[in-house]
């Protein structure tokens, strides 16, 4: 949309990138290429998405995932896909070779622009150690009451089908979520989810990385995140 100077304001979320695949290379090649560090645990991980330096992490589950990172969708792909007609009723696109239909995230994702462009938003995509997100699931994020960490030197907590991160990743998290609820229309916060959001980004400040991990999205996405802007212009 144009003004009548012919002005064409920056977008507030995707609206390039239609592929999760392509949005994962693009973070790979042009924002991660000299910050291979994992979200959760601090890890690092090579251009091959190798992970090569663990810090203390251990797990007894999904050991082939943990020699890899994987993009982890901060807020869930389910957490809005399900506000999607087709995700939870199928659409007459969602039919396979068989003449079978199906519905979930295969059909939003075929059937639902704007869905893709949410699956694929840069923002929301931050690199995990494979297993972790395995893990983590689609679980909402909480502060946990039990003392003890699920992964070793790694303070990712997970227990009744809830997950807390470790207090390194909060404020990223945060932010993340702040910037996913304002930006579509088909994802919003319950309100606890929100006051919790709101006390970690208070809590955690942003750092350089995080600022800089902004500005090289924004670069390559072309739409505007309210929150980081506000948050690194502070």
């Amino acid at each position: 949309m144009s003004t009548a100077h012919g002005f064409t304001p920056t977008p507030h979320n995707n609206q390039k990138i239609e592929s999760f695949s392509q949005a994962k290379k693009k973070l790979l090649a042009n924002v991660y290429n000299d910050h291979r560090t994992t979200l959760y645990c601090g890890a690092s991980f090579n251009g091959k998405k190798q992970v090569v330096d663990y810090k203390g992490y251990t797990s007894s589950k999904y050991k082939k995932r943990a020699k890899r990172i994987e993009w982890e969708h901060v807020v869930p792909a389910e957490n809005f896909g399900r506000a999607f007609a087709a995700w939870r009723e199928g659409d007459a696109q969602c039919v396979n070779s068989k003449g079978k239909k199906y519905k979930g995230r295969r059909c939003a994702n075929k059937a639902s622009k704007e869905y893709r462009l949410m699956q694929a938003d840069m923002y929301n995509l931050f690199p995990a150690i494979g297993a972790v997100n395995a893990y983590r699931s689609n679980f909402n994020f909480v502060m946990q009451p039990q003392e003890k960490s699920d992964f070793g030197a790694c303070d990712m907590r997970i227990e009744n089908k809830k997950a807390q991160p470790p207090k390194e990743a909060r404020g990223r998290i945060a932010r993340t979520y702040l910037y996913m609820d304002s930006a579509y229309k088909h994802f919003k916060m319950s309100r606890a989810q929100r006051q919790l959001m709101q006390a970690w980004d208070k809590q955690f400040p942003t750092s350089s990385w995080e600022c800089q991990r902004y500005q090289r999205i924004k670069k390559i996405q072309l739409n505007e995140n309210d929150i980081m802007q506000q948050r690194c212009a502070a």
